[in-house]
């Protein structure tokens, strides 16, 4: 078993001053998880997403944390792979340039990064999204492996042309797939790419997602293979939120998670603006009820179905409280079939106090009771 946090650098009363702190509290959350025993950070690629994620230049700032840290693997997660976001070529280079510095520790996730607000932006053809997002993972494949890179594909024609540097870890740094469906994870495993999951749906629906993959990983025949280096990892999405005080923590978390599910809504779903106000002493979890109800009864007067995905961002079963409980829901998550868990700990309205010492009580609490070892020296 895996463990990594993931960040998006959200954001309530997104000012340029608290935009500027956020970045740097995400920096500071980051080398304390490579303190506290964590496997990987991984950090996401949007634009023009206020609110929701303003980490656009996530190959900027894993690169400031490889600096800054000596062991944690630094993920893409995941890069937007249309042409008119990053022209897959660009995407070899710099990746391969961060592998090398870091001293061989980067893994390379590809997603499309589809929103209508971000497509907009750089003008990013939405029918050809899940197209281009394979053949740039074909091209970055075929140009770490061979010494020069020539291509000639269904969307994209590339001379004879050596692509440099070459990556540390070879052939290459692996590389994922962000998956949400059935049909990427099918995709994911006939590529032979690891699945980044990052559904909310909880450890039942964890278990159906693994099933379809380990289905579609015995089904395929690599005519797929996008790499000679295959990838199986399965890592999947762990809210949490863990302090001495659990009810606080369940609190913090869930009010947390509630402006991550409203911004998700009004970026891909045309809700309103999220609900930034923080009532001290609120029901959070009736309040994330009303805020599920307010997105099916939307559903339902723009006539659109109303499916088990459309509520899921707003369960509020996982792994906040107590290390305890955190312990528990990971035991949940392993037997789903995780290889991996993301923590998402960095939500829009979560204290910096409060993701360091949850990722404080997972070094010292959680992640030993999956390793059989004692927790690391107190890092204040």
């Amino acid at each position: 078993m895996k463990f990594s946090v993931i960040f998006e650098a959200q954001l309530a009363d997104p000012t340029v001053e608290r935009e500027h702190q956020v970045i740097r509290d995400c920096v500071e959350q980051a080398v304390l998880a490579e303190r506290m025993g964590f496997d990987r950070i991984w950090a996401v690629e949007h634009h023009s997403l206020k609110w929701y994620a303003h980490m656009s230049a996530p190959e900027v700032f894993l690169t400031w944390i490889a600096a800054r840290t000596h062991t944690i693997r630094i993920g893409h997660g995941v890069v937007c792979m249309p042409f008119n976001f990053n022209h897959p070529v660009r995407v070899a280079e710099r990746a391969a340039m961060l592998d090398l510095l870091s001293g061989g520790r980067l893994d390379l996730g590809a997603g499309r990064g589809g929103t209508e607000q971000e497509t907009s932006l750089c003008g990013v053809d939405r029918e050809r999204t899940t197209a281009e997002v394979e053949e740039a993972l074909r091209i970055i494949g075929k140009a770490w492996q061979e010494e020069e890179l020539e291509y000639h594909g269904e969307l994209l024609d590339i001379g004879p042309h050596p692509i440099l540097p070459r990556p540390a870890q070879r052939p290459h740094p692996p590389l994922f797939l962000a998956c949400s469906r059935g049909e990427t994870l099918v995709q994911a495993a006939e590529l032979g790419v690891g699945a980044l999951v990052m559904g909310f749906a909880g450890p039942e629906s964890i278990a159906g997602m693994r099933a379809v993959y380990d289905a579609a990983l015995a089904a395929r025949d690599g005519s797929r293979f996008v790499s000679t280096a295959v990838n199986d990892h399965f890592s999947v999405l762990c809210p949490t939120i863990v302090l001495d005080d659990p009810e606080e923590a369940r609190r913090i978390g869930v009010r947390g998670q509630r402006f991550f599910a409203q911004s998700i809504g009004h970026w891909y779903g045309g809700a309103g603006i999220p609900d930034e106000a923080v009532a001290a002493g609120a029901d959070e979890a009736a309040e994330m009820r009303r805020a599920a109800e307010q997105v099916v009864a939307r559903l339902h007067e723009l006539d659109i179905p109303v499916r088990p995905t459309s509520t899921a961002t707003f369960n509020a079963d996982h792994a906040y409280g107590s290390a305890d409980e955190a312990i528990a829901y990971v035991e949940r998550l392993r037997a789903a079939g995780a290889d991996e868990v993301m923590c998402l700990v960095q939500m829009g309205t979560v204290p910096q106090e409060a993701c360091l010492e949850t990722l404080r009580q997972w070094g010292e609490k959680v992640i030993p009771h999956f390793r059989g070892e004692r927790g690391g020296a107190d890092p204040a």
